[in-house]
């Protein structure tokens, strides 16, 4: 598959998870995305249950085709795959979250490995700090870091606890800007970087 596409999909996976949670919230039709969990609306029993699974394995084959792109891109320009292979914990997170729906004990387990999210981000600016880092990259990472840090809310149940959605939605929000900040950058190379 030609690298460009690969690329472009870092803009297309965030749309895919945003709009299947918008879809899923509007079928549930009582579901509140600040105070409900986002893996309630692919919970066992609920008519989005596979609608969400469907939307969330999209996402993790798609971002498996991303970092397939991404580490093509950083061996022609010969710098570390490091912060685009730490992005399939995502892949296996989201994926693991659809196959093992609430309330399955590994719905849980599942999820555990995008805690280590943040790690792309601040290695992509340490690896690439004195290296070619594409044009405009330093600001997606600085941000995208900043809010998967405040995505480390969720773990504080006394920091806006009666919003555990948005804390939820601000870690989502985070890897999107990430994604999207990674496929732009990359997709501006000149074209000898790009093909």
């Amino acid at each position: 598959m030609n690298k460009k596409y690969l690329l472009a999909l870092g803009s297309v996976i965030p749309v895919i998870f945003w709009g299947t949670l918008t879809v899923c919230g509007v079928v549930m039709g009582d579901y509140n995305h600040l105070t409900r969990l986002v893996s309630e609306l692919g919970a066992i029993g609920t008519r989005t249950q596979h609608m969400f699974m469907a939307g969330l394995l999209a996402c993790a084959v798609l971002s498996v085709l991303f970092v397939i792109g991404l580490c093509q891109a950083c061996k022609k320009m010969e710098i570390s795959m490091i912060p685009a292979l730490i992005i399939l914990t995502f892949s296996f997170s989201i994926g693991g979250a659809a196959i093992f729906p609430l309330p399955l004990r590994l719905h849980l387990w599942a999820g555990m490995p995008s805690i280590v999210l943040f790690l792309s981000p601040l290695s992509a600016l340490v690896l690439w700090w004195r290296e070619k880092m594409p044009a405009g990259l330093r600001a997606w990472a600085i941000v995208s870091l900043a809010l998967i840090l405040l995505g480390f809310m969720a773990f504080m149940p006394d920091v806006l606890g009666a919003y555990p959605g948005l804390k939820q939605r601000i870690f989502h929000l985070a890897w999107s800007i990430w994604f999207i900040g990674l496929s732009r950058a990359f997709l501006r190379l000149p074209k000898s970087g790009n093909n």
